[in-house]
């Protein structure tokens, strides 16, 4: 069977119904992504593709198979550092609040952790701010190679990059003007954070979700995709920094094994908010205005970052206490937050992002 017909065949049982609609194997669904990443496949039955599995609701090994597929054709380069925190924000970016986790990878490099953060520069659903927006804003390089990538983390005096898709994975790069079209969300935005380019000798995956069912979705894919363990925080925007305001949960992992599920209180470290998160000021609402709330945002987290408080320092303080804590490195959140504490206080983070 030609993959022609594979997608013939794929179509007509995911897209009949709600009642009718059957799964497919996570082979089938692997060589059907595979098809469309060869642009074998023309934009209509690829779109058909996308928005039937995400109306009948992906099935794990459908969500593995296509994860499998993006791997296979993604640049990948391993990294000579123990450890590396691999932040995995929605490439959708931020429509409601201000993005705080552009700068948490220069925070854990600083605290002897070396990160990677990658993205895109637009796409659907929310078509927000993205973390590549934002350094485009801070005049950093964004379209770094996989090898040059690699070579910022492991210089000890900068020790994290951003990696844009369309530098390490062109044929799925290739595909968002066709998602932007189909608007909705679809299963890449689910599988696209978890690819993985680089890899240390132990990688962590660190995301952020919204609804009640993802945490063990992503704690298995992340375990397919090769992450030695992954952290999973119900945050905002689905990002991995949690509400400032009221108690949530997030979700340690090691190999798929649910380790501990926490209920977090930002109050137990001292952070104090009438709000969840940063809100887009009102005059730099809506998609015109990315570029200017780019420069916003960079302004606030090198400020946050040079030891000034408030709610992106606190946001910031939040999620990388919670990573320390997850990678036991420090034996409980408050803990970690005297540490996180005591690097933004001393403002020497900032000289990670100057180093460019």
């Amino acid at each position: 069977m030609n993959s022609k017909e594979l997608l013939h065949s794929i179509i007509q049982r995911i897209a009949t119904g709600p009642e009718m609609s059957k799964n497919i194997s996570l082979e089938e669904s692997r060589k059907g992504m595979q098809a469309i990443l060869n642009n074998e496949i023309d934009d209509v039955q690829s779109a058909i593709f996308l928005i039937a599995m995400r109306m009948k609701r992906e099935t794990m090994d459908e969500n593995i198979g296509i994860l499998m597929a993006l791997i296979e054709r993604s640049q990948s380069r391993n990294v000579s550092v123990d450890d590396l925190i691999d932040i995995g924000d929605p490439y959708s970016g931020y429509s409601r609040s201000i993005p705080v986790s552009s700068f948490l990878p220069p925070l854990l490099a600083e605290l002897g952790l070396p990160a990677v953060i990658h993205g895109l520069d637009s796409v659907s659903p929310k078509f927000g701010l993205t973390h590549r927006k934002i350094y485009q804003a801070l005049d950093l390089e964004v379209d770094l190679t996989v090898d040059k990538a690699k070579k910022r983390i492991e210089n000890q005096t900068i020790g994290w990059s951003y990696i844009d898709q369309s530098q390490y994975c062109k044929e799925l790069h290739a595909l968002v003007p066709l998602r932007n079209q189909v608007i909705k969300r679809t299963v890449l935005n689910t599988v696209e954070s978890l690819i993985g380019p680089l890899r240390g000798i132990n990688t962590h995956s660190v995301l952020g979700y919204v609804h009640k069912a993802y945490p063990p979705i992503y704690s298995k894919l992340a375990q397919k995709s090769g992450f030695k363990s992954s952290l999973v925080i119900r945050g905002i925007e689905g990002s991995v920094v949690p509400s400032l305001r009221q108690k949530g949960l997030m979700f340690s992992y090691y190999q798929n094994l649910e380790k501990k599920k926490v209920e977090i209180d930002p109050k137990e470290i001292g952070i104090q908010s009438d709000l969840r998160a940063i809100a887009i000021p009102k005059k730099l609402e809506g998609i015109n205005n990315r570029d200017i709330l780019a420069k916003h945002v960079a302004n606030l987290g090198m400020n946050a970052l040079a030891g000034e408080r408030g709610m992106f320092y606190d946001g910031l303080l939040y999620s990388a206490s919670m990573i320390l804590w997850h990678l036991e490195i420090e034996k409980s959140i408050l803990e970690a937050s005297e540490k996180v504490r005591a690097v933004l206080d001393s403002a020497v983070a900032i000289n990670r992002v100057k180093e460019n």
